[in-house]
């Protein structure tokens, strides 16, 4: 059955992408009857018959463009084009075979064809490197493949699109600049050839954070030439240069210099593009000399070691001068400021986020923004409540404030996050803050809120049978109810409470988390609710806190937080408090009753995707530790009507800071021991 579905695959595979496969095959083939899948084909004699260059142009062998096209010089580069040819693959699996044939057709062609003008063209000037690639042979499909590769750039969806574009010229200016060789001429020419007929990189309004990742990979670029001097001599078309004098160490501290600035720049900082201004100049200062110096002594000719190692040195120096011009043109990007605050007035108190809560309402987890922890930016009546966590602006909930202006408000403290240079990001935000944030955001679905609505509630009917019943065997029992705050109990009853806190806490490998679930002392709140099962000896079974949900008009409803038992107490204390609390608050008036949602607990069609799958993963693995997937289920028993969460966030580049961030706002107490032996059981029970 395996087998037939292996086989299933691979015809649905051949359907979709045979132009890519029959050129695959093709090598593969051709590779073996010349052995050059194991030995270097340049070495063969029947090289010079089949591959292409000028000199086969001269000497009129019109097929070696495509004779040679089929042929690999070296065994190694059949590895490295597997990459290649999987873009290939995704161009012919969105554009078709026809587009697809035609990319390559067309870029190969045109690949060694413009590449034999271009150096028959330099051959006739003094230009040493042109005259020495006008004598070299070339095979390989690479000019045509990479046109694919540059056709599958395009048709990526924004940001990744300039982004591929930015990695993909960043690797082919390095190679062209520094090693110039036939082929990588060629790889110039077929990539420039889809950039100029495609347009797919035509003038459009790019975001401060796109600027600051095209400098990063600006940087990356230009310090890979400077790194590349200490490990082998330049050969590219500005000259010849030997190796610089140095060892590994020194590799390793300007890898680690161009790594600081380039992150720097990512993050938006003035400093980093301080420094490269000031390097840029200085680089200009050494091309305006070393021009004067060649003038004055008359040697403006490109032979001679020394010479040429002169003209070198200009070239890239000239490089770093060009590059400074879009880093002049873009410099309001590089004014981030990491401690600044993000709104545009000063940054509430608690008081008046509470205030403003009372004022105009909020969610089911906005009271969860009042607690310790939170930093708040202010945009006029908006306020968002979030938390800096490595480099990410991580949102609780969605903004508050007055209705009409939450969804302003979510956009300017993405504007605000971004200047600052940090990665904004919304945890368990609702569908209105989904609709708010900016186009081509992504959204994962990370809880389900659980809402009863309290008005008209009656638990009758066989559904509410689990609930009746512990509420019938609670009064057989003697247990008492009772909903109060954690000032009015006594000094007897908190410590009841504190003692069974503790207990549970020392059940888990990890401590209390945070964030969205609270602790004892997020429950003595004066606002907060506290509902007790008393034993008929006095004994508290169990508690649960209640946080307030404000409407316009006052409280309109409770969501649950803290909810912990007593080893051997009374046995369904958790439906006896929230049944007889949905009682107490539908008889106050309230509106609505929230469970909260269970993280990681939300059920995903088979279709859903990799982050889907991935969070299923974590969900199976923490189900041990923390039973989200049993409290999801348990809440059900009150038939509850679900709410979708969702976590939003600019793109799968941030996925990583985030799920930092999200780590240390959870656990912000837990210590790398405490990580590590959750860790070693998580995997135990995979196992």
């Amino acid at each position: 059955m395996g087998h037939d579905s292996t086989t299933t695959r691979l015809r649905t595979l051949a359907r979709r992408v045979p132009v890519t496969l029959g050129l695959t095959g093709v090598l593969l083939v051709v590779g073996v009857v010349s052995q050059g899948l194991w030995t270097p084909f340049e070495r063969s004699d029947a090289f010079s018959q089949v591959a292409y260059g000028l000199p086969a142009f001269e000497a009129g062998r019109w097929w070696t463009p495509l004779t040679g096209t089929f042929f690999v010089s070296k065994p190694w580069v059949y590895l490295a084009g597997v990459p290649a040819l999987v873009g290939m693959g995704y161009l012919e699996h969105r554009r078709g075979s026809r587009a697809t044939a035609a990319f390559f057709a067309i870029g190969q062609l045109f690949s060694v064809i413009a590449a034999a003008g271009v150096l028959w063209v330099g051959a006739s000037l003094p230009w040493s490197w042109a005259q020495e690639q006008a004598t070299v042979l070339d095979v390989g499909p690479s000019g045509g493949v990479l046109a694919c590769v540059a056709g599958a750039v395009a048709l990526l969806p924004s940001p990744w699109r300039l982004r591929a574009w930015t990695a993909l010229i960043a690797v082919l200016s390095v190679t062209f600049v520094y090693y110039g060789s036939l082929p990588d001429l060629e790889h110039v020419l077929a990539v420039g050839l889809v950039l100029a007929v495609g347009r797919s990189l035509r003038p459009q309004r790019v975001s401060v954070r796109e600027q600051r990742m095209l400098a990063f990979a600006i940087v990356c670029a230009l310090g890979a030439i400077e790194i590349l001097g200490y490990v082998a001599p330049m050969t590219g078309p500005f000259g010849y240069s030997a190796a610089t004098s140095g060892s590994w160490i020194d590799v390793a501290v300007n890898t680690a210099i161009v790594l600081a600035v380039a992150t720097a720049l990512r993050r938006g900082r003035r400093w980093a593009w301080i420094v490269v201004l000031v390097y840029s100049a200085l680089n200009l200062v050494l091309v305006v000399l070393l021009i004067g110096i060649l003038i004055l002594v008359g040697v403006m000719d490109l032979e001679g070691d020394v010479n040429v190692d002169v003209t070198s040195i200009a070239a890239s120096s000239l490089l770093w001068v060009l590059a400074s011009v879009y880093f002049v043109l873009v410099r309001a990007a590089f004014r981030a400021r990491p401690r600044a605050a993000l709104g545009d007035a000063p940054a509430p108190t608690v008081e008046e986020v509470r205030a403003e809560l009372r004022a105009t309402g909020g969610g089911t987890l906005s009271w969860m923004t009042t607690w310790e922890g939170m930093s708040y930016a202010r945009f006029g009546r908006g306020i968002v409540a979030y938390q800096r966590r490595s480099g990410v602006a991580l949102v609780l909930a969605d903004p508050l404030g007055p209705v009409d202006a939450r969804a302003e408000t979510a956009r300017a403290f993405v504007r605000g996050s971004e200047a600052a240079g940090l990665a904004p990001c919304f945890f368990s935000a609702g569908a209105h803050t989904r609709d708010a944030v900016p186009e081509g955001w992504r959204a994962i679905v990370v809880a389900d809120d659980t809402v009863v609505d309290l008005p008209g509630l009656q638990f009758t009917g066989k559904a509410w049978g689990a609930v009746r019943t512990s509420l019938n065997r609670a009064q057989r029992e003697g247990m008492t109810f009772r909903l109060s705050r954690w000032d009015d109990e006594t000094w007897g009853v908190r410590q009841q409470l504190r003692a069974i806190s503790e207990s549970w806490v020392g059940d888990k490998g990890l401590p209390e988390m945070g964030f969205t679930l609270g602790t004892l002392h997020e429950a003595a709140d004066p606002e907060v609710r506290l509902a007790l099962a008393i034993s008929p000896d006095g004994d508290v079974d169990g508690f649960l806190s209640w946080l307030p949900v404000y409407g316009e008009d006052g409280v309109r409803g409770w969501t649950l937080d803290l909810m912990r038992r007593r080893d051997g107490g009374f046995g369904p204390v958790m439906e006896y408090l929230i049944g007889s609390s949905a009682q107490q608050f539908s008889a106050e008036g309230a509106q609505v009753m929230s469970l909260s949602g269970a993280p990681l607990a939300h059920e995903y069609p088979p279709d859903a995707g990799v982050i889907a799958d991935l969070q299923q993963r974590m969900a199976a693995m923490l189900e041990p530790v923390y039973g989200f997937a049993s409290l999801h289920r348990f809440k059900q028993k009150f038939h509850p009507r679900y709410e979708t969460m969702y976590l939003l966030y600019r793109d799968e580049a941030d996925l990583t800071r985030i799920g930092a961030a999200l780590t240390r706002a959870f656990l912000p107490h837990a210590t790398l021991r405490q990580f590590a032996a959750a860790g070693r059981d998580l995997v135990r029970h995979e196992r």
